[in-house]
């Protein structure tokens, strides 16, 4: 399907591994060109390379995001980019006893902050131009809150919150917020984690599957499968998507506990 982004620029924030990268090949599959922002100089190069084949621009910032001035100037290098994807950072499980203020801060300077300061200078430029788009990937934890994840439950809620604030105003300037909601999903970090516990666990990695039997439909989400998603809410093909949610845990948070 030809989703008329072609030649259209993205700057993807964790864009070298992940759901980032899978959203950066959906978008270079339709001939985006891109900005990865990450961390790290060494995934960002093997990203590039990976995207070799696609014949688009692939521009690599690495940058610590947590810090608002490199957040802000990272906005500033990228110009004026049609489709910003915010997705860097995650928040770690804890308690509101377990986790202590150095680790929570940390964690909302990246994945809450982060978010705000690039979103500020990039969403300007939008609308003064009346066009673009700005796709949050951020945690099914925000719509349904658990205690044991309490800084990830609240960052996520705000992110959602601002995600349909600003959703609802930008139509008034050609812009589209949205919010994707990931479940489980099947990135190198957490299958990494899964096969070290059937390792531990089972005697064996290549078990790993066996952990997640009971996620629905016997599996967890693919990094494609949101990838593809983030390159269709960013087409004209979605062009009256604004201010929502999108919740991608194949029916998980609609379930009872």
């Amino acid at each position: 399907m030809d989703l008329a982004i072609k030649g259209k620029r993205a700057l993807i924030t964790g864009g070298s591994r992940g759901i980032g990268f899978g959203a950066a090949q959906a978008l270079a599959a339709e001939g985006c060109h891109l900005h990865l922002a990450a961390r790290s100089s060494a995934d960002l190069a093997a990203a590039r390379d990976k995207l070799a084949g696609y014949g688009v621009e692939v521009h690599c910032h690495a940058a610590d995001l947590s810090d608002a001035a490199r957040a802000v100037a990272l906005a500033r290098e990228c110009g004026n980019v049609d489709f910003l994807i915010n997705n860097a950072g995650s928040i770690p499980q804890g308690t509101l006893d377990s986790v202590d203020d150095t680790t929570w801060k940390r964690a909302w300077d990246l994945k809450v902050f982060g978010f705000i300061d690039i979103t500020r200078e990039i969403y300007a430029g939008m609308r003064q131009r009346k066009s673009g788009v700005i796709i949050n990937v951020i945690g099914a934890a925000g719509e349904r809150p658990v205690a044991s994840y309490i800084a990830g439950s609240m960052g996520n809620a705000a992110l959602m919150a601002m995600t349909r604030a600003l959703g609802a105003e930008s139509p008034e300037y050609g812009v589209r917020v949205v919010g994707i909601n990931p479940g489980g999903t099947a990135t190198d970090r957490a299958v990494k984690r899964l096969r070290e516990r059937a390792e531990k666990e089972l005697g064996n990695a290549d078990r790993w599957p066996e952990f997640v039997k009971k996620s629905p439909f016997g599996r967890m989400a693919t990094v494609e499968e949101l990838g593809s998603l983030t390159a269709f809410l960013c087409s004209p093909l979605s062009g009256y998507t604004t201010g929502t949610i999108i919740t991608v845990d194949g029916g998980a948070s609609s379930r009872r506990a």
